[in-house]
């Protein structure tokens, strides 16, 4: 039999009107607040890194390939799309998917209103998979028929932001004119077919999403010259791994760049959120930690008498030390369910509800997001029980210095 389980499961029956009762209760307590913060904290800070790199990847592939340059607008040289990096890219490892891709600034004009914009030409290889969770409102284009016209029925065919519709007072199936502006004003009757919302103000402020081909006649390319490519690699942790060998296989006059410099004040911050969570965490664990070892000293001073009995009889240290660790150990247990459906229910309660808003001008999002991570939720519950344990274990070194004489004549 295991008698220190034994002995602790005596010390917990104790009456509900007891001391030891309202000690145990206020321990119980302590666990679950303090679990429960942790994965509050824990699923807010993935459901930020989630959504702001979700929100990127709309429009900031993992690796953009660009000429090199010296001008820094939108108007970019010309990039061959037979090259080897475009056409042997599967062979880079870890990456996922290449497209193709030019931008071109303009003027979007209707009766009312004017405002500059930026053109993304796109063709046949663009993965939309991405830009489905920002569309708002219409349909997402098809630039996948041989066409060389610019009728609303097809080429023209756009999405524009919520912002520039807002703006412009454009809705989905109206038409705006856009002009480019080069050696002569040209302009291009658009055809807004729907309307996407990223909450990146740099982006939703000018962006507009249309026909690679339409780019390719206005700056009088051929068909197998585009702007840049956009990389996508299967694990944004080994981003730097692909880039390399994105690096080896591009030609001198390419430039690739990475999205984490691309948009560093984001990662940056992300990195902060990181550093932040991790200070408040351990802050978290240690008042956790501090008050159960608050509650299991009071519970050893209630109960000298029995170890001071206990020494007599002849126990050993490690055995009552043992006691009043399964006693400790009990507790924290009893609390984890509690902190569990507190934090979970309370993330569910935000991910199903949205009841917490935020200012998308501030925080790139209009509401608290939410990641469930089940490994993350697990190990939280796994290491709270081992570090407290810990804590707990030392706890107990007061017993070795409990005289079992003292103790029997110990007045509480």
């Amino acid at each position: 039999m295991n008698v220190p389980y034994f002995i602790a499961r005596r010390i917990r029956h104790t009456p509900t009107s007891s001391f030891s009762s309202t000690v145990t209760r206020v321990g119980i307590a302590s666990i679950a607040i303090g679990l429960a913060v942790i994965l509050i904290a824990f699923a807010v800070l993935f459901g930020f890194k989630q959504a702001i790199q979700q929100k990127i990847f709309v429009f900031g592939a993992h690796i953009t390939v660009s000429k090199f340059s010296l001008n820094n607008s939108y108007e970019e040289p010309p990039l061959p799309l037979r090259t080897p990096l475009y056409g042997q890219a599967r062979s880079i490892g870890g990456l996922r998917h290449i497209q193709a891709v030019a931008t071109k600034a303009g003027m979007l004009k209707t009766p009312d209103e004017l405002s500059g914009a930026v053109l993304k030409g796109v063709g046949r290889d663009y993965d939309w998979d991405l830009f489905r969770s920002a569309l708002v409102a219409g349909s997402i284009p098809r630039f996948d028929r041989d066409t060389s016209d610019c009728s609303p029925d097809y080429s023209c065919r756009v999405l524009i932001s919520k912002r520039i519709s807002d703006r412009m007072q454009l809705g989905v199936g109206q038409d705006v004119v856009m002009y480019f502006i080069g050696n002569t004003l040209r302009p291009r009757r658009l055809n807004v077919v729907g309307i996407y919302e990223t909450g990146l103000e740099e982006v939703d402020n000018v962006m507009v999403i249309g026909d690679l081909r339409l780019i390719q006649r206005i700056n009088n390319w051929g068909p197998d010259s585009v702007g840049s490519y956009e990389i996508f690699v299967n694990d944004f942790d080994k981003l730097n791994d692909t880039y390399g060998g994105v690096r080896k296989m591009a030609s001198a006059d390419m430039r690739p760049v990475r999205v984490t410099d691309t948009y560093r004040p984001l990662f940056d911050w992300m990195l902060l959120l990181d550093q932040n969570t991790a200070i408040f965490m351990a802050l978290i664990l240690f008042v956790a930690g501090f008050n159960m070892v608050a509650i299991l000293l009071v519970l050893m001073m209630e109960r000298t008498p029995m170890i001071g009995l206990f020494k007599a009889f002849g126990s050993t240290d490690n055995l009552i030390r043992r006691v009043f660790w399964h006693v400790g150990l009990n507790i924290v247990v009893r609390g984890l369910p509690l902190g569990n459906l507190i934090g979970i229910g309370l993330c569910a309660l935000q991910y199903y509800f949205r009841v917490i808003p935020l200012d998308p001008r501030n925080y790139y999002m209009n509401t608290v997001p939410i990641a469930w991570d089940i490994p993350v939720i697990v190990l939280v519950n796994v290491a709270t029980i081992a570090m407290i344990g810990l804590v707990l274990w030392l706890s107990t070194l007061i017993i070795t210095r409990i005289e079992p004489v003292k103790a029997l004549v110990f007045k509480k």
